[in-house]
């Protein structure tokens, strides 16, 4: 069997089910009101957009839905097949302050979208609205797992492979028109794949001997950061969106995995062995700096596009795993998930505040949205199915 690096294999374990103790509301973590938080009272023309826009306003940390007392009433009419109004009221007084109309693929879309517009007008933080990212996610079923695509909250959900094996990472292109990930399914050994999510087609793009694992695109969609352990140790290495211009960017005895770009695609972030721990170097390679997380156990970075200065990762917290986001700015770390389970592999939402999680126990995984100021969680994953390794398209 080809030789497969310590630290991905305990990838594989930290991706499979917990050994932490579970909590019976997996993924699930509540919050006191905070008196930062925004009352809204949401209104809907049918039921299906308004338990979508329920889910959406319950899932932001900076809202709390309410049925009097709002600061805003958000109100969602659906125009045409594939349209949503959304009318923005102050106060009881009814004040009007927009009334837009917004378009998507579908009136679930559409919905979206629209609640993303209240989101932009009444947030009063300059964030950007996030209901309309698009998963690529995992759905274990055993010891083999496929990858399924949907809207943040599990709509709409297509399944893209059917490789019957074990699949890891999932990730989108920056245009959506591919996701990345790794597959077992032709050697019994990892591979990365690219994976066409509208016709299903599915072409090679690593297949090296040893480990080929981890990859994933540039902002600008050019380059592929990726592990390989062809030539020994694993390391990181990049090349060209068609798997072609090899070029090995690190070079030590030490096991490397999870490489993430900066925003601006100059650097890479990456844990590194021993620990692991977080280090980052410049795109063309050097010497890795390492980041001081605060934790023994630093790995599965996520840098923020909102926020360069915020890298997510998962850290050990004695005997759990927790999200944390370490701030370029202060060089400090700090835990930001507040659960009585396992939280691991972090990805950032639009806006730089929630991002997406594994969430897991003894026997179950599912996603969830974690706000990063408050600690609030909300399971998005539906009861009885498992779910893990979200790779998040951020939407237009």
């Amino acid at each position: 069997m080809p030789k497969v690096s310590r630290l991905f294999l305990l990838f594989i374990l930290v991706a499979a089910p917990a050994l932490a103790q579970g909590s019976r509301k997996i993924g699930e973590v509540s919050v006191a009101v905070d008196a930062n938080t925004i009352p809204v009272r949401i209104v809907a023309s049918s039921p299906e957009l308004k338990a979508a826009a329920d889910a959406a306003f319950n899932a932001h940390g900076r809202y709390r839905r309410v049925d009097s007392g709002h600061a805003y009433e958000l109100k969602f009419t659906a125009v045409s097949a594939n349209q949503v109004r959304v009318d923005i009221t102050r106060g009881s007084a009814g004040t009007p302050v927009a009334s837009e109309v917004a378009t998507g693929t579908s009136a679930r879309n559409a919905l979206f979208r629209a609640a993303d517009i209240a989101v932009q007008k009444t947030n009063g933080l300059n964030l950007r609205g996030f209901f309309t990212a698009r998963l690529a996610f995992v759905v274990n079923r055993g010891n083999k797992g496929e990858i399924y695509a949907s809207d943040l909250f599990i709509g709409e959900s297509k399944q893209l492979t059917r490789d019957n094996s074990l699949v890891l990472t999932p990730r989108w292109a920056p245009d959506a028109s591919r996701v990345i990930y790794t597959s077992y399914f032709r050697k019994g050994a990892p591979d990365i794949y690219l994976l066409d999510p509208v016709t299903g087609r599915r072409d090679e793009f690593a297949s090296f001997k040893g480990t080929n694992s981890g990859a994933r695109f540039s902002p600008n969609g050019q380059q592929v950061a990726m592990t390989l352990s062809g030539q020994g140790n694993a390391e990181i290495w990049t090349s060209n969106a068609q798997g072609r211009n090899l070029v090995r960017r690190t070079r030590s005895d030490t096991v490397k995995a999870s490489p993430c770009w900066s925003p601006d695609g100059s650097r890479i972030v990456f844990a590194m062995e021993p620990g692991p721990q977080l280090y980052v170097m410049s795109a063309a390679g050097g010497t890795p700096q390492r980041l001081n997380v605060g934790f023994s156990y630093a790995a599965e970075p996520d840098w923020s596009r909102a926020n360069p200065n915020k890298i997510a990762c998962t850290v050990r917290v004695g005997g759990r795993y927790q999200i944390a986001v370490y701030d370029m700015a202060t060089g400090t770390g700090k835990v930001v998930s507040k659960a009585d389970f396992d939280g691991i592999e972090p990805a950032w939402l639009a806006d730089g505040r929630h991002l997406v999680y594994t969430a897991r126990d003894r026997s179950t995984s599912v996603l969830s949205i974690l706000d990063t100021e408050t600690g609030k969680s909300v399971r998005i994953t539906p009861a009885g199915t498992s779910a893990l390794q979200a790779g998040v398209w951020l939407g237009p």
